[in-house]
């Protein structure tokens, strides 16, 4: 059995196929560029989103031979709703790795807000290996086969190692040669053929959590095509170790357990008010553990500690604190859940994603034995008591133990020389992006500005401050940029009936942007 790895965001996918068709260009810096301008595309209306059109992009399989094999990318676009006063394209990602642009532009026509869309065509992208841009393929009784979460012996280890191998060499044989392709600087590249057949000069382009890398690698690589580029959630590639890897993301799990917690003290809506949510929460780790941790009326449906530190950081991006209230509060007394609580529930199923083949392509965090990974999850442990460990940072280099493929991209201090100004921002309360890596990443780039959001959750664009969609609105409109060290204030999420109304629009607010929604935690949006 095959199964395609790549789409995470369900809607449009487009089919693309190798091609044998050599690309004319040359392994000068400009290739990209006149690979992009040799090219047009055909847009048509996207299958079920006839509002949006549809189109691919042809690019080399491996950028070292731009004369060898091809692959087509899948593009989205929206055009500009007031075409006269058009600024050029905004290419977005969501990130993941493995979400879907495609998706994301064809299904959610209120990306961003009304003013952003009357001027810019919205063009969305799947990097290459991901849903309609060639998806790795792999074998899906290997990639659905059961194995360790969390290595608890050496033992748990090998086997975890083992999978990890048979899924990578499974995946090298029904994929090809584009398996070792799909890093983040060569989807770099990419997009400048993807700016160069729009026509347009300079790239503007949000990205979103793992989309963040594209555009520091972007920069890196073209700083004098770079445009009005923000960067949402930022990855930091300058960690060298997985101990600065899995520390960091620990810290920021735990930062985010605690502002749940603060939450609960302060709102009367929680179903876990007046409660010690700290200790609610050991206490249902320590019956997870134990084996004794089910869900209500259904015995046979045993919650295991890694996957209740799932459920929990998976609300934390929204975030979703009411519904994880009363989803904790249900599984203490042995109740059912109410609605928003159902909907958190998760055991962890394995999920189809591109986290191996890109995230071990771009890092090199290796964990060579259980002795070193009990070390970094003792680490973590005494930096996150509640959390125990942040599931996204340590999943992630586990995923690499064992894996086949080399790390063409190695992590590195960015080097982005004669780019103009570029906008980052972050939640200071982020689950999945710390917000240590936003200020790292702001460090590295000259002339950048880090517009900090004083709330929770993962895209910041996304959360109903007004402060924020407007200063990323400004710049994108004017290519303004805040001022250096601007801070927004945060909004509370939005609850139920009967909690304190939110600071400003509500979700149903037509002028609010609609972010991506993550089916499963990861570096996405």
């Amino acid at each position: 059995m095959r199964s395609r790895i790549g789409a995470v965001v369900t809607g449009v996918a487009l089919v693309a196929a190798v091609l044998s068709v050599p690309a004319p260009a040359s392994a000068a810096p400009d290739a990209a560029d006149a690979l992009g301008r040799a090219q047009t595309i055909v847009w048509q209306p996207c299958p079920n989103a006839a509002a949006a059109q549809c189109g691919t992009v042809r690019v080399p399989v491996d950028w070292a031979r731009p004369h060898g094999p091809t692959i087509n990318l899948a593009l989205a676009r929206r055009k500009a709703l007031n075409p006269g006063a058009r600024l050029g394209s905004l290419l977005v990602d969501p990130g993941g790795p493995g979400g879907s642009g495609v998706d994301l532009v064809a299904n959610v026509p209120g990306l961003f807000s009304p003013d952003v869309r009357a001027r810019y065509d919205i063009v969305g992208f799947d990097p290459r290996g991901v849903n309609g841009s060639f998806a790795v393929t792999c074998d899906s009784d290997v990639l659905f086969r059961p194995h360790p979460d969390l290595p608890a012996s050496a033992q748990e280890f090998d086997a975890l190692k083992a999978y990890n191998h048979d899924l990578g060499e499974s995946c090298k044989s029904l994929t090809g040669p584009l398996l070792g392709h799909v890093d983040t600087a060569s989807v770099a590249k990419d997009m400048d053929v993807i700016r160069a057949v729009l026509r347009d000069r300079k790239l503007n382009y949000y990205g979103i959590s793992y989309g963040t890398l594209m555009v520091e690698q972007y920069a890196e690589q073209f700083p004098t095509h770079v445009g009005r580029m923000v960067l949402d959630s930022d990855m930091d590639h300058s960690l060298r170790t997985a101990q600065q890897f899995v520390s960091t993301e620990a810290v920021t799990a735990e930062d985010s357990f605690t502002e749940f917690a603060k939450w609960s003290d302060r709102s009367t809506v929680s179903a876990l008010h007046g409660r010690d949510v700290g200790a609610v929460f050991d206490s249902l780790y320590a019956r997870a553990q134990k084996g004794e941790l089910t869900f209500p009326g259904v015995p046979d449906a045993k919650i295991k500690p890694f996957d209740l530190l799932g459920i929990a950081f998976g609300a934390f991006y929204g975030p979703e604190w009411q519904g994880l209230a009363e989803l904790l509060s249900a599984l203490d007394s042995g109740t059912v859940p109410g609605p928003k609580g159902m909907a958190l529930r998760s055991f962890g199923e394995p999920a189809a994603d591109a986290l191996h083949p890109v995230f071990c392509g771009d890092w090199r965090l290796p964990i060579r034995s259980f002795d070193e990974l009990d070390s970094l999850l003792s680490d973590a442990n005494r930096l996150a008591p509640h959390m125990r460990v942040s599931p996204l940072g340590i999943v992630a280099p586990l995923a690499c133990v064992g894996w086949p493929g080399r790390t063409v991209n190695p992590q590195h201090r960015l080097h982005v020389q004669g780019a103009p100004g570029i906008l980052l921002v972050n939640s200071l309360h982020d689950p999945a992006t710390a917000y240590s890596w936003a200020v790292a990443a702001h460090s590295q780039i000259p002339g950048s500005v880090l517009l900090t959001y004083e709330g929770w959750g993962h895209g910041a664009y996304f959360k109903g401050s007004t402060c924020v969609t407007g200063g990323v609105d400004t710049y994108l409109l004017t290519g303004v940029l805040p001022a250096q060290g601007a801070r927004c204030p945060g909004v509370e999420p939005p609850t139920f009936p009967g909690a304190a109304a939110p600071q400003t629009a509500q979700p149903t607010d037509p002028g609010r942007p609609v972010g991506p929604t993550p089916s499963i935690p990861g570096w996405l949006g």
